[in-house]
């Protein structure tokens, strides 16, 4: 029986060192970057987001030392990278029970809130409610939580959902581990999906027509994507994000020599998107 409260993916987190310098770069590679927003004091940390229809890329930065963003902190003392997935909930109280129940301690329901500039001047506000799976069940080395939106209208704005390179929803989120099949079965687990063979790794539908979760090793990772595009990347965890665009020629365009072509996809290497392969596949 699937989890009544989880809704698939709704937003990957991209954890980085210098978040105003992140923020140019994934402007550089053709996305339209949100104003900078600060989170609650309990959570002491900074984003810019990149929006899609249904989901989005989060750029998260620490600005203040908190109990809460310890494992954040921890997490780029070794590295940058895509650190979180976060899942649609519909109600994260709910949810949050939901998972008691299942025998997970879930952490939660947090609330939250971050102002948000708005077009054309004025500001509003941005408010969530989350929860999040134990720290330990992380498929993968891959940290997930959910998130319930009280405010759609200040983060999905129109304006922020044009993008150069005609990006328009995520596809895929690609972890590299050892064991392929062991993190898909557990990550399965944690969300009610089945986990099932594909190609050379392991896929986790993430529910919905949302984003796949797809696991697979080091030599399934190099079969995917050339040498000079898995530079940057880390050796275990998440570490590569296909992303649709309905241009792949602006896609190409909007890279320039940042992207190299093979396999019908365009990919920018992870050392120019934080420690992620990004790959841009045609609609």
């Amino acid at each position: 029986m699937s989890l009544k409260h989880i809704l698939g993916l709704d937003h990957v987190v991209v954890t980085v060192r210098d978040l105003d310098a992140a923020a140019e770069q994934w402007r550089g590679l053709g996305f339209t970057v949100s104003p900078r927003g600060t989170h609650s004091p309990i959570l002491g940390t900074g984003n810019y987001t990149i929006m899609f229809g249904d989901d989005y890329v989060e750029l998260l930065g620490i600005l203040t030392e908190t109990e809460q963003n310890k494992p954040t902190r921890e997490y780029l003392a070794k590295r940058e990278g895509l650190e979180r997935a976060a899942f649609t909930t519909d109600d994260a109280a709910a949810g949050t029970e939901e998972l008691k129940s299942r025998g997970f301690a879930a952490l939660g329901p947090i609330h939250f809130g971050r102002p948000v500039e708005l077009p054309g001047g004025g500001a509003g506000e941005a408010r969530f409610n989350v929860f999040r799976w134990p720290l330990e069940e992380n498929p993968g080395s891959l940290r997930i939580f959910a998130c319930q939106h009280l405010t759609r209208d200040t983060v999905w704005i129109p304006e922020l959902q044009r993008h150069a390179n005609g990006a328009s929803r995520l596809v895929r989120l690609e972890v590299l581990t050892p064991d392929p099949k062991a993190a898909a079965q557990h990550l399965a687990r944690l969300i009610d999906e089945p986990a099932r063979p594909e190609g050379d790794g392991w896929l986790v539908p993430s529910g919905g027509k949302r984003a796949d979760f797809l696991f697979y090793d080091a030599a399934g990772f190099a079969r995917r994507y050339p040498d000079a595009v898995r530079d940057g990347a880390a050796n275990e965890g998440a570490v590569a994000l296909v992303v649709a665009t309905s241009d792949l020629a602006g896609a190409k365009t909007a890279l320039g020599a940042r992207g190299t072509a093979h396999d019908g996809a365009i990919s920018v290497a992870a050392s120019a998107a934080n420690g992620i392969v990004l790959s841009f596949l045609p609609q």
